[in-house]
């Protein structure tokens, strides 16, 4: 069954996403990271590229030649196929249709009250299917 973490009080969604992703690279992890948003996505692309000097994010979008090859996968389009599937990260405000076929999601929740309140609603639905869920709150580390 999928694990599920909440990461909320976020200030800034793509930095977060870059320092979980770092993170999880080191571990030899495979990610997929969903945007419902096509600028977003181009930042994130971005920002992938230039968030550290020292580290090397490899990663392209799903519909890419090497993305079976390719740790990191970027998806504007859940429906889209992915080539693995351990980590899922959600800057999305939806449910992702394919969240349960991840080892693991992790959904990133900035301050935005609108943001929020589409993270609970989440929240409720996947707690009412007994998925196991984690709270991280950004202000209280």
């Amino acid at each position: 069954m999928t694990s599920i973490d909440f990461h909320t009080n976020i200030a800034d969604k793509l930095n977060y996403a870059c320092r979980l992703v770092r993170k999880a690279i080191s571990g030899h992890s495979r990610i997929a990271i969903l945007t419902d948003n096509a600028a977003e996505l181009s930042a994130l692309d971005a920002a992938l590229w230039t968030f550290s000097e020292n580290d090397f994010l490899p990663h392209v979008r799903s519909d890419h030649p090497l993305a079976a090859q390719t740790p990191i996968i970027l998806l504007q389009d859940d429906r889209a196929e992915c080539p693995h599937h351990q980590i899922l990260i959600n800057l999305s405000r939806a449910i992702p249709l394919q969240f349960a076929s991840f080892e693991r999601l992790l959904e990133i929740i900035s301050t935005n009250e609108t943001d929020a309140s589409s993270a609970r609603e989440r929240f409720r639905h996947y707690r009412q299917r007994g998925y196991p869920l984690v709270h991280f709150d950004a202000k209280q580390a």
